[in-house]
């Protein structure tokens, strides 16, 4: 029998293409944020502005490393917790979180206020006339960091809850307020970097408080539970964020040396250049760095689910799906050089219009060749492959840029920074292949092979079956598929009959009511597995949320057959759990 003949991981496919904007959204914030800035620095205060925001770039940097640490280990451990239903410890983590983030928030504020009189910033740039842009910029930006680090933490809770929507108003309004503000501060009122770097900021206190009131009502599901809170909580975040932010660290260290490399071998001209283009692909980049985000989320919790299907099923979406769709983004922008960089240099014979236009030209090509290594760290950082993490990230982070650029600048100008970043990504995902063969020990065959996901891992396909309902036709087919499979697996006739009956009960009631809420493309994703003396069955949705257990003690005098189903389906067994995760809603019932 062919175990997998009925699965067609669409449910998977919706679920990453109904998150993605969101998280769209919310990465672009601070590409939005860095391309605006650019846009008012380059035309309203100067080139000057634009070299001060580059430099500034390392700084931002490092709070972005420190702040996607804990989003991204909260996020993986609430992702595990949340698969596995257990609500409690997920709530502990939120605590934690949110108290890690303002202690370095307080921090880090404290640094940008003491930098400007102590002349700190004199280490970036010995250039007075930048130092003073520089020194103005520090100041505003000091000013929206606690937003944004809180900002970026309850955005990643938000999607956990399926709560999208409040990040999708809180997102449109930071943009909104991003461009009035930066056009009153810098166009209208003059006042130069500071007013660059205040927008900035008062657009993420909108931002922030839109999100915040969240969590201000009853029915949020994450609530701040310190009692019972340990040290190994916030161990486990770090821990478990330590290796991605590691990345962002890396990039900081890469900011700094190439900022360098790009002073002695291309002049400002070069770094105004780099900075130019690299501010304009960022809000590109905000896709495929979206795309992690919502994978890191499905394979969180499909390792929580012990789901070996659905997390593989990540993989192939990024092979099918987002590889190709920012190869067109990418040959796009590539295309449009030239038209691009005239919205920031007018004159085609200045060298920083050229530098530019090689930028639009290559560094574009880099957004579909990164997504591989970005999706093995992904799911080597979820899974708790640190060896491999700590390779890539160090590679992707600073090695390989910094090395061939050191290679090729003193032959190609700033161009070889532009080659060596397409080349880094090639490596790297180069390493992910070396890897997977090494484990195997022969070129992968399969996504298992490929990702070197552990046998041990969930339930082999040998002992589960996994099956796509798109209709009621598919339903009365399921009785007989599992009847089947159970028989060959030596299941009891009691238990064999009892598994049968769910399923067609409860998926029937999928399609009977759920498919008919909206007009939306709707499926049941269906999988039995024997794993040691359990059958499990787990049935997942993406209609409206619906609890079973609130319908199991309904009666209807005027129906007495309403939801007979359900209430049968409790009475035969207890063993049922229901949750409803990143907007799906998950039934599983052990027998």
């Amino acid at each position: 029998m062919n175990n997998e003949i009925h699965s067609d991981g669409n449910l998977i496919t919706r679920l990453f293409f109904r998150l993605l904007p969101i998280q769209i959204l919310l990465a672009a914030i601070n590409a939005v944020n860095g391309t605006v800035s650019s846009l008012f620095a380059a035309n309203s205060v100067g080139s000057a502005a634009m070299t001060a925001i580059g430099l500034y770039g390392p700084i931002n940097t490092l709070m972005c490393a420190v702040t996607g640490l804990f989003v991204c280990g909260s996020q993986i451990i609430c992702g595990k917790f949340m698969g596995a239903n257990q609500m409690e410890k997920t709530q502990k983590v939120f605590s934690v979180d949110l108290l890690s983030v303002t202690i370095f928030s307080a921090f880090y504020i404290a640094l940008h206020l003491l930098a400007v009189p102590f002349g700190w910033m004199g280490i970036f740039t010995k250039d007075p006339e930048v130092r003073v842009y520089l020194d103005q910029y520090v100041l505003g930006r000091a000013i929206g960091i606690l937003p944004f680090v809180l900002g970026q933490q309850l955005a990643a809770f938000l999607s956990l809850e399926n709560k999208t929507k409040r990040t999708t108003v809180a997102s449109v309004a930071f943009i909104f307020v991003n461009l009035v503000t930066n056009y009153l501060f810098v166009s209208r009122w003059k006042m130069q970097a500071f007013g660059l770097a205040l927008a900035s900021s008062v657009g993420l206190w909108v931002f922030f408080l839109i999100e915040v009131s969240y969590y201000f009502k009853k029915s949020a599901m994450m609530k701040i539970r310190f009692k019972g809170v340990r040290g190994e909580d916030f161990a486990n975040i770090f821990k478990t964020g330590l290796p991605g932010a590691l990345g962002d660290g890396y990039q900081t260290a890469r900011g700094l040396i190439l900022n360098t490399l790009i002073t002695v071998y291309a002049g400002s001209a070069g770094m105004s250049a780099f900075s130019t283009a690299n501010s304009f692909i960022g809000l590109f980049w905000t896709i495929p760095s979206a795309m992690l985000v919502v994978s890191r989320m499905l394979m969180s919790v499909s390792i929580g689910e012990e789901d070996r299907r659905s997390l593989t099923d990540v993989m192939r979406h990024m092979f099918k799906w987002s590889i190709p769709i920012m190869a067109v983004i990418g040959v796009g922008i590539s295309l449009l050089a030239e038209p691009i960089t005239r919205l920031y240099y007018q004159d085609p014979t200045q060298e920083v219009y050229k530098m530019t236009v090689w930028g639009m030209r290559l560094l574009p090509l880099v957004l579909p060749i990164a997504l591989p290594t970005m999706n093995g760290v992904c799911y080597a950082q979820s899974s708790g492959k640190q060896g491999l993490v700590n390779i890539l990230t160090a590679w992707d982070g600073v090695i390989g840029v910094v090395a061939f650029s050191a290679l090729l600048m003193p032959f190609m100008s700033i161009n070889g920074v532009y080659l060596a970043n397409i080349l880094n990504s090639v490596f790297a995902d180069l390493i992910i292949l070396t890897y997977s063969v090494i484990r195997n020990k022969r070129l992968p065959r399969t996504m298992d092979d490929y990702m070197v996901v552990p046998k041990e891992f969930g339930v082999s396909e040998e002992d589960r079956i996994d099956m796509t309902v798109k209709n009621m036709e598919d339903v009365v087919t399921i009785s007989m598929r599992v009847t089947e499979f159970c028989r060959e697996k030596g299941i009891d006739g009691n238990r064999t009959y009892l598994a049968s009956l769910c399923l067609e009960e409860l998926a029937g009631n999928v399609v009977d009511h759920g498919f008919n809420k909206d007009r939306k493309t709707h499926s049941v994703d269906i999988r039995v597995a024997k794993k040691n003396d359990d059958l499990i069955l787990r049935i997942k949705d993406d209609c409206v949320m619906f609890d079973p257990a609130a319908r199991k003690s309904l009666l209807d005098p005027e129906d007495p057959a309403k939801n007979i189903g359900i209430r049968m389906v409790y009475g035969m067994t207890d063993r049922i759990e229901y949750h409803n995760i990143l907007g799906l809603n998950v039934i599983t019932i052990k027998i």
